[in-house]
């Protein structure tokens, strides 16, 4: 395994210098363009990196997983999609259009900055730091790592520049799917955006929902199973935005993409994977983290197909 993730990191590096950083959040583009790294943590609890997987990043939306994750073993699945879809997008992550053509005004799923924001909302704790600390908790518990914590420099840099962001609250807020203060819940989602991790902690993530909610390192269950069959299914029909069908028909596991650079990859009964690289496609994509995790599927046939 350590060899062939070597040699896949080195042949996809080229791909490195067909993307952009992600510039609309100023501070995502003090990332090094050039870096690509990947972790793969298996259910045997066997860990492998390769290339530049010392590299910290904000996990953006992969964030999203783990709101969806605490939103429904919170509230559960009737409140949760009662107010979020689960049907993919083919309009950008942060497009608000949908929002008002659809009858009920719902966002389409948990994985578009609209749903993720409802979903922020439906997570305990009655103010945003409450919630924050609610999901924050989890990313520790699941990555097994008590030291991981917030960007605060790319927090204020969300904060300062998120106004798409709070049109589609403030509208969702209008249509009675966002109860709570708009500013409050904005306020733990920029948060959450911004919280700082490496690949083995986002692939550890992974391989607990992998591995039907059940930590590989200490045999606990962390995550109700119900809940990770969700968190699946939403990751391989959504998790990539409107390249979603496009991945699973070249990668074929379940995936969850962020600006940040990071893709988080789960391979049922198998594996998590996750991988850096901040130079992104025009979906918002790492254009090189694709690559790899491409060539990794095809070489160990991982492909759920």
């Amino acid at each position: 395994m350590q060899i062939l993730l070597n040699d896949i990191i080195k042949d996809n590096k080229v791909h490195t210098k067909k993307g952009e950083l992600a510039d609309y959040i100023p501070e995502l583009t003090k990332a090094n363009p050039n870096a690509l790294g990947i972790c793969v943590y298996d259910l045997e609890n066997n860990v492998y990196l390769a290339g530049d997987f010392n590299t910290k990043f904000t996990i953006q939306s992969v964030s999203k997983v783990i709101i969806l994750t605490c939103a429904l073993m919170d509230k559960g699945r009737e409140i949760v999609f009662s107010k979020v879809g689960t049907e993919p997008s083919a309009d950008p992550f942060n497009s608000i259009i949908k929002l008002e053509t659809r009858h009920s005004h719902k966002p389409l799923n948990p994985f578009i900055n609209a749903g993720a924001i409802v979903c922020t909302s439906l997570v305990n704790g009655n103010n945003a730091n409450k919630k924050f600390r609610r999901v924050l908790d989890m990313i520790r518990i699941m990555a097994d790592n008590p030291n991981i914590d917030i960007n605060y420099h790319v927090f204020q840099s969300e904060k300062l520049t998120g106004n798409t962001n709070r049109a589609i609250a403030y509208y969702l807020k209008g249509a009675n799917i966002i109860e709570e203060d708009v500013e409050d819940v904005l306020d733990a989602y920029f948060k959450l955006c911004s919280i700082e991790a490496t690949v083995e902690d986002v692939a550890k993530m992974a391989a607990v929902i992998g591995n039907k909610g059940i930590s590989p390192w200490s045999n606990e269950e962390i995550v109700p199973p119900n809940v990770c069959k969700v968190l699946m299914a939403i990751m391989m029909t959504c998790g990539l935005y409107n390249a979603s069908g496009e991945f699973a028909v070249n990668v074929g596991f379940p995936a969850k993409s962020g600006v940040g650079g990071c893709i988080m990859s789960v391979v049922p009964n198998k594996m998590g994977i996750a991988v850096i690289g901040p130079a992104l496609d025009d979906n918002g994509n790492s254009v090189a983290g694709l690559k790899v995790l491409e060539s990794l599927s095809q070489k160990l046939e991982l492909s759920m197909f």
